[in-house]
């Protein structure tokens, strides 16, 4: 199971405010049923690495959809193959050191 991080900012919109395109970007996660965490300035999803990329590049897409002409996503994996993680698991280890 992979963690992904992912920020989708556009650029160059008439208003400072960008809650609407994070809105239509989250709505991609829900949509697919995808386990996420919406933190002030990132989401975090849960789930087949696979499945995450497809719905990161679907976020990505949807901020076009209220006419930004540029958008610029980052994204962070963390992906471990030797034991299952979660967020809660990932944080609570943190959290108790």
């Amino acid at each position: 199971m992979a963690l992904v991080e992912i920020s989708v900012v556009p650029v160059g919109t008439e208003c400072p405010s960008f809650s609407s395109v994070v809105s239509r970007a989250l709505q991609e996660a829900h949509r697919n049923g995808i386990k996420y965490t919406v933190g002030p300035t990132s989401t975090v999803m849960e789930g087949d690495l696979p499945a995450l990329m497809d719905i990161a590049e679907k976020m990505h897409r949807s901020a076009f959809s209220g006419g930004t002409q540029r958008v610029v996503t980052n994204i962070s994996i963390d992906e471990r193959r030797d034991k299952d993680q979660s967020m809660e698991a990932t944080v609570a280890a943190a959290s108790t050191r």
